[in-house]
């Protein structure tokens, strides 16, 4: 028997795609989404109007020993204690 030639290997085969450019129609029936990015919807605010900063809100105190007047923060809680700054004094205050 006579041998037979090798076979010839064939490449990978390349696959053809269809590439498309066409968008098929938005169906805009079903789509409840808005979209919050961009231009402000604060209609009232103009750009002049800048917010004022808030600061901690201070109470005075005056104190009970020496009666220099005291500017603390507002507590948050109904019981706090205070103590006087003036170095001669130091006096504590309780609150309830």
């Amino acid at each position: 028997m006579a041998a037979k030639p090798p076979r010839k290997k064939k490449g990978k085969r390349k696959r053809k795609m269809r590439l498309s450019l066409r968008q098929s129609k938005v169906n805009t029936s079903g789509d409840k989404y808005t979209d919050s990015l961009g231009w402000s919807t604060d209609v009232g605010r103009t750009l002049g109007d800048a917010p004022k900063p808030k600061g901690p809100e201070t109470i005075k105190i005056q104190c009970d020993m020496c009666g220099c007047m005291l500017k603390i923060p507002k507590p948050k809680k109904s019981r706090y204690t205070v103590s006087c700054s003036y170095p001669e004094c130091n006096h504590i205050m309780k609150f309830d």
